[in-house]
This record gives structure tokens, sequence and C-alpha cells, in this order.
């Protein structure tokens, strides 16, 4: 019952002049905002597992920061952030005022 229904209604759209319309799945990306960025930080003397917990939540706080995400491993700390609001240079400080000094990495 639900096919013929459907290619009724596409009929009717295609009779009534209407382009047919395709609805996104949910979870599609949608293009950032222009002021939204990415950046990576080298942080230096995480040296055991609370220390990203401590550094995700310094740089967490700094305003216009949406997400951080902390490699351990790589000794890294990747941040999206509003860049109309907060700058890179205030989240560095964010981490290195706390005992981890942070650097952009790479360009």
């Amino acid at each position: 019952m639900r096919r013929p229904l459907t290619v009724a209604v596409a009929g009717l759209a295609g009779i009534a002049g209407f382009a047919a319309m395709a609805v996104a799945p949910t979870g599609v990306a949608v293009a950032a905002p222009a002021s939204e960025q990415t950046r990576t930080f080298a942080i230096r003397n995480m040296t055991c597992p609370t220390c990203p917990i401590t550094v995700k939540t310094a740089m967490s706080r700094v305003a216009g920061v949406k997400a951080v995400k902390i490699d351990f491993t790589a000794k890294t700390a990747t941040v999206t952030y509003d860049a109309s609001i907060a700058t890179p240079a205030k989240i560095a400080a964010a981490s290195t005022d706390i005992g981890y000094p942070a650097q952009l990495s790479g360009g």
C-alpha cells in the first residue's frame, strides 16, 4: 500500500510542476560557519593519564571553544573554536597557565 501512495504523490508533484525534493538523512555533515576553525596544538608536560583531563578542562573554559580532543600518545590537543571569539593564543595560554605549555602544530 505504501508503494502506490508514494508513486501517486510523486506523480502529482510532476503534474503540478514541482520538482521532487530529497530529504537529507540525519547525521549528514553540515558546513561549519565561516568563523569556526579547528587547530592542533602540541602539548608539553603531559606525563600521566589525568593530564589530558586537566588540559581539556582548561582549554574548554576559553570562551568560544566548542570542542577539545586530546591525544595523550601524540601529546596534542585538537580544538574547534569560534574564531570571532577565541584565538589560538588564548587557547594555548589556558593550557600553558596550568603547567602544560601549548604551541600550534604545523601550519
